[in-house]
């Protein structure tokens, strides 16, 4: 990589900022799993990679899912190296064994944990605050509101890493992360040398040991606290101290844009306002802003992580407004679901809304395009064949999993009957039917399965429960973009077996249309017999097919 001037700019992507200020930071190692919005921190990095090599002077690679690669990370600070891992904010779930653990470790060079997270629930299951796990593991997090801080707070973090030896969470949110602006690019740093701790104590976390650990952590906080007071902004002087006004990381950008009227509504005075983006809670700061505020506003993206806090917090003549709450018994005047953007702030600050809004185009209701699998899908057949082996059958449960192949719960289709998480599927269909389902079918991707779906069908082979796992196998991770699969299709059969499924009952068909009628057919002998079988349907993916022919074109064209 080439060293940069101060005055070097790019247009990024939020997650290319943090990519490149992971980068000019000076990492060894880059860990993570797809997952929208996250996928293109990694995918950024493993380009830069490969497309240098070993003389890129760091390595970049997927994991089999956020814990293996959160752990992998630990690897690489043990050695005294930076590593940034990346992942959305359901992954840190699969990732909170070595994330609340890791808080207790000695930290050396800096771990950086970058978690995307999805208000609006654009591709996830649900809404959770990153924020919370942060604050639950007692180490810093670090919330940009825009692509240059989502640049410059990457570099930091490995600073504060570093300094107090914990992991930083780098809390990003999907309009950041897909959203794109000029970035002032710094200069690059050199890498940490190699500098494996001696300090067992740190890093063993036996009872003896991990309660020292404990205690050291505590002792910590004072001092973490006391640095994310000074990266919080505070705006006093000349500013109405009877209404406050708190804003952290997005929401600060839709307070501002909004900012200009209210002030003009308020008779031109401007409330005191608090921007964090830097936690644990600059709780000085709060206090200070708000003592002697009447009335204090919070303007925050994801879950009332601030709000609640705040009213152990302060005054009780102070009344606090947000997402849980108005003031004088109102509705609440921020948004409990959903990300915010201009038009709900601008609600929640009580101004009448902008010309634009009121003079739109009346346009007709429009027929509803629920995403739906790619024309020629594999998975297609596959749910086909699934939905003609099952019908007539009695007591029948079908379990599904993320990925593609959720978009067959929708019509034409509308096999599966649950969807909740990576994995579910088998460990739903082993319950189901170990609560008398007699036909309990669990359908789970290739990418999947290898990502969190093992365990479940070791403890199916283990009581050889009756059910039948049905693995889609497309030879790609095709949700997040087709980055590849980490253990090759040729190599299902044989990891399959070696978990313990009979070779008798493990059958790999061809998930193709003139193979429905028969296939299904196969497929119901397996449904119906008693005992655990798994059906692999193979054929890869349309999409990572032309993607691999476009790049494959381009590469003879050069």
């Amino acid at each position: 990589m080439n060293n940069l001037n101060n005055t070097e700019k790019k247009a990024l992507l939020g997650d290319e900022a943090v990519a490149l200020g992971a980068l000019h930071a000076g990492i060894s190692a880059a860990y993570g799993y797809p997952g929208t919005p996250s996928t293109e921190i990694m995918e950024f990095l493993i380009a830069e990679y490969e497309k240098h090599g070993e003389s890129a002077g760091f390595r970049a690679s997927w994991c089999t899912n956020e814990k293996t690669a959160l752990e992998a990370g630990l690897g690489v600070s043990f050695a005294g190296r930076r590593c940034i891992i990346t992942m959305k904010h359901v992954g840190l779930n699969v990732a909170a064994d070595p994330f609340v653990n890791g808080a207790l470790l000695g930290i050396k060079g800096g771990l950086v944990i970058a978690v995307a997270d999805d208000p609006g629930m654009h591709s996830s299951q649900n809404e959770q605050d990153s924020r919370f796990y942060a604050a639950f593991a007692m180490i810093p997090c670090l919330e940009p509101r825009n692509q240059q801080e989502a640049y410059a707070f990457t570099r930091e973090a490995f600073d504060v890493s570093g300094r107090f030896h914990v992991p930083v969470l780098l809390r990003l949110a999907t309009r950041l992360s897909h959203a794109r602006a000029e970035v002032a690019l710094h200069g690059e740093r050199a890498q940490n040398p190699l500098s494996k701790s001696e300090n067992k104590r740190e890093w063993m976390l036996l009872p003896a040991h991990a309660r020292k650990n404990y205690a050291a952590l505590i002792e910590k906080q004072a001092a973490i606290a006391a640095w994310a007071v000074q990266r919080n902004t505070l705006e006093l002087e000349g500013r109405d101290a009877s209404f406050a006004v708190i804003t952290a990381g997005l929401g600060g950008n839709y307070y501002d844009e909004n900012r200009e009227d209210f002030v003009k509504a308020r008779g031109g005075t401007a409330p005191a306002r608090l921007h964090i983006g830097a936690y644990p809670l600059p709780v000085e700061l709060i206090q200070t802003l708000c003592g002697n505020a009447e009335k204090a506003l919070v303007i925050e993206e994801g879950q009332p992580f601030i709000e609640e806090r705040l009213r152990g917090l302060l005054p009780q003549k102070t009344a606090v407004a947000g997402k849980l709450a108005g003031f004088d018994g109102e509705k609440a005047p921020v948004p409990r679901y959903g990300e915010l953007d201009p038009d709900t702030v601008r609600r929640a600050l009580g101004l009448p809304p902008r010309a634009s809004m009121l003079s739109r185009v009346d346009i007709p209701a429009l027929p509803g395009r629920p995403p739906q699998l790619c024309r020629g899908c594999p998975h297609a057949d596959s749910y086909e064949t699934i939905k003609k082996a099952v019908a007539g059958l009695e007591s029948v449960a079908v379990t599904a999993d993320i990925g593609c192949y959720s978009l067959g719960a929708n019509p034409p289709y509308s096999v599966p009957e649950t969807i909740v998480c990576m994995g579910a599927s088998v460990g739903m269909a082993k319950g189901a039917s170990d609560a008398g389902v007699r036909h309990a079918v669990g359908v789970i991707g290739d990418s999947t399965f290898l990502h969190s779906g093992i365990p479940g069908l070791i403890d199916a082979v283990a009581s050889n429960t009756n059910m039948t796992l049905v693995i889609l196998d497309n030879a790609i991770v095709a949700m997040t973009g087709c980055q590849e699969t980490i253990v090759p299709s040729e190599n299902l059969r044989p990891l399959v077996l070696g978990l313990g499924v009979a070779p008798e009952r493990l059958l790999e068909l061809e998930a193709k249309t003139p193979l429905i009628e028969e296939n299904a057919a196969k497929l119901r002998a397996e449904i119906e017999h008693h005992g655990l079988s798994v059906v692999i349907f193979k054929r890869p993916c349309l999409e990572a097919l032309r993607k691999r022919a476009k790049r494959s074109k381009s590469t003879t064209v050069r």
